[in-house]
């Protein structure tokens, strides 16, 4: 008697059947020439992360990255990324308008604030604002111990029609510098 009770008692916290789960709705597929460019532009092991009218500008662009699998090795937090591509549709061709590799670049050049030396992996977190469009930051990694680098955040500057950089507050834009040594005096 004392078993049908604690087993009758467990049906109360019995997992829902399949049909009363809830369930997250399908992320859109990437289209085919999206997915076909990010391959062009980071290799077969690239991901697209996120596409759309990313920067309210009008234009559909994608953001790709080769993303470092989690493993017992790789246990940091967030997206690990060794290179992110946001690419841009102009007139049915799609062009890198932003590269984060070794160091964060746009057709400009080196965006204010990335490292002197080469990074070769980067914590990456995105959000889309309504207003603002595609809001990156960058964590550089300088090691699984050294948690107090400040993120970079680069968003789409329409008044100069590029991804740019932010300064520490998160408001204004900083220029780019054609070189790194051009990075290295604007930092002094």
């Amino acid at each position: 008697m004392c078993l049908s009770i604690l087993l009758g008692g467990c049906g109360a916290d019995a997992p829902k059947p399949a049909t009363q789960a809830e369930t997250k709705p399908a992320e859109p597929a990437v289209p085919e020439d999206m997915q076909l460019a990010a391959t062009a532009l980071l290799g077969s092991e690239s991901q697209v992360l996120v596409f759309g009218d990313l920067a309210k500008n009008g234009k559909q662009e994608f953001l790709v990255a080769n993303v470092v699998p989690k493993t017992p090795t790789n246990n940091l937090p967030g997206t690990i990324v060794t290179r992110v591509v946001v690419a841009e549709n102009t007139d049915g061709k799609w062009a890198e308008v932003l590269r984060c590799d070794e160091h964060l670049k746009n057709q400009k050049g080196y965006l204010g604030l990335t490292p002197l030396t080469p990074v070769t992996g980067w914590r990456l977190q995105y959000e889309q604002n309504d207003e603002k469009g595609l809001q990156l930051y960058f964590t550089p990694l300088k090691g699984a111990l050294d948690t107090h680098v400040l993120p970079i955040g680069v968003r789409y500057n329409s008044a100069t029609k590029r991804y740019q950089s932010l300064d520490r507050t998160y408001e204004h834009f900083v220029l780019e510098s054609a070189t790194l040594q051009d990075v290295r005096s604007t930092l002094r």
